[in-house]
This record gives structure tokens, sequence and C-alpha cells, in this order.
């Protein structure tokens, strides 16, 4: 059976479209940035990074302060906010790898 020119193409760019969103989906980028009341977004700055990607190697920026004694500790605070923030884009990465499986499958 021949294919058409057209249908060809429409396959060409869902092949494309399916590998350009599994490359995206191979590395996953989390930042969380800070601003001081009352002060401009665009200007916020980097309080911690995890970077996870698809083969399970990940890396991660910690926000660090220093204690009384003047040694660096992790800020608590803004490091379980992060990993909130982490944990959401994990799991929207797994719903929407999923959904596009569902369909890949014909399902």
């Amino acid at each position: 059976m021949a294919t058409s020119p057209e249908l060809k193409q429409a396959l060409k760019d869902a092949a494309d479209s399916i590998a350009k969103y599994v490359q995206d989906a191979a590395t996953m980028t989390v930042e969380t940035r800070y601003v001081e009341m009352g002060g401009d977004a665009e200007t916020a700055k980097l309080a911690a990074r995890t970077t996870v990607r698809l083969d399970g190697d990940s890396e991660s920026i910690l926000p660090m302060k220093k204690s009384a004694e003047g040694e660096l500790v992790v800020d608590t605070v803004v490091y379980e906010m992060h990993q909130e923030n982490v944990q959401a884009a994990i799991d929207y990465r797994a719903e929407m790898l999923d959904r596009l499986l569902t369909v890949l499958r014909g399902e």
C-alpha cells in the first residue's frame, strides 16, 4: 500500500514532536528563587537548583547560611520548599510521559 506524501509528512512531524518531547524530558531543572518583599521578580536570585536526568543522575545546589558559630548549614525552610517543587516537577513529568506512552500504545 502506497503512502501519500501528506501522510508521510504527518508521521515525520509526529515523530519529530515525540523525539523533541523525549529530549526535553531527559533533563529536568527546578530552580527556586527569592526576592525581597517589594522587590522586582525579574531580579530574583537563585536560592536552590536541582537537575534530574532521565538516567537517574542528579545535581543539586543547596541553600546555605552561616550559623551563629560561623559554620555553613543548610537553610532548611528554603530546602524543604525547594524539595516540594522538585517532587511536583518529577510527578508532573512522570504523568506526561505516562500519557505519551498511552498515546503511542493506542490505548
